[in-house]
């Protein structure tokens, strides 16, 4: 269990790095964007070569397929959800900016981390390339995220904080993985690696994408090409 709340605690400390570099200066869109998508690059190879393979490998297609389908769906309500409360609040008040993005974060990042700690209780050991995918991912999200609510008036107390908890549910996601995958089936395992992939693969068509390609403009697919080439490098060597 120290283990995984070791890996835990590394992936989601890029979320608190966000908020800290968003303090202390302002990041052009161009940065912020390229980043974004070198991360949607990664996180797209950590669902092709982590979780579906994994997955697939462990709980079976049909296992993997309910949880695409599951995580998905949570993902794009949850979403949903998240979008109608900041709509409604305005999303240039103080209390709303920023807080959707903060949201999203927690809830990539909580099937993301189980799987860290599914992939340790199976044995296989904390996967490389999903751990770099998650970490930069959660960089620019944190960033952005933190610029919006200094901008709208929150002090630079709650914004770390915030990312502070954000980042402490997430961690504990990876003990968690790792205790439900130490007694659960193997198609079980599969439904949560499927979860996992089903979730991210919204996230990345609906927001992760469209706002890398808005920030950083031509240079979105290179940087992204660029992304998956280092996570897929490091899944085939680990």
């Amino acid at each position: 269990m120290l283990e995984a709340l070791l890996w835990g605690a590394i992936a989601s400390s890029s979320l608190v790095l966000g908020a800290a570099l968003a303090m202390v200066r302002r990041w052009s869109d161009a940065v912020v964007g390229i980043v974004l998508a070198f991360g949607a690059g990664a996180l797209i190879a950590g669902v092709a070569f982590e979780l579906a393979e994994a997955g697939v490998a462990e709980g079976g297609a049909l296992a993997v397929g309910i949880g695409l389908a599951a995580g998905a769906m949570a993902y794009f309500f949850a979403d949903r959800a998240v979008e109608a409360r900041s709509g409604r609040r305005g999303t240039g008040a103080a209390g709303a900016a920023g807080m959707p993005l903060a949201v999203g974060a927690l809830l990539d990042g909580v099937p993301e981390q189980a799987v860290l700690g599914i992939g340790l209780a199976t044995g296989d050991g904390v996967s490389v390339a999903l751990l770099v995918a998650v970490f930069v991912s959660n960089l620019p999200e944190s960033v952005g995220a933190s610029a919006d609510m200094l901008g709208a008036g929150r002090s630079r107390r709650f914004v770390p904080l915030l990312w502070l908890g954000v980042g402490a549910i997430c961690t504990l996601a990876s003990v968690g993985g790792r205790a439900i995958a130490e007694v659960a089936p193997p198609a079980l395992t599969g439904v949560v690696d499927g979860f996992a992939a089903g979730a991210l693969l919204v996230m990345l068509v609906d927001a992760m994408v469209p706002e890398a390609r808005a920030k950083a403009r031509d240079l979105a697919g290179l940087a992204t090409v660029v992304g998956f080439a280092v996570a897929a490098g490091l899944s085939l060597l680990s």
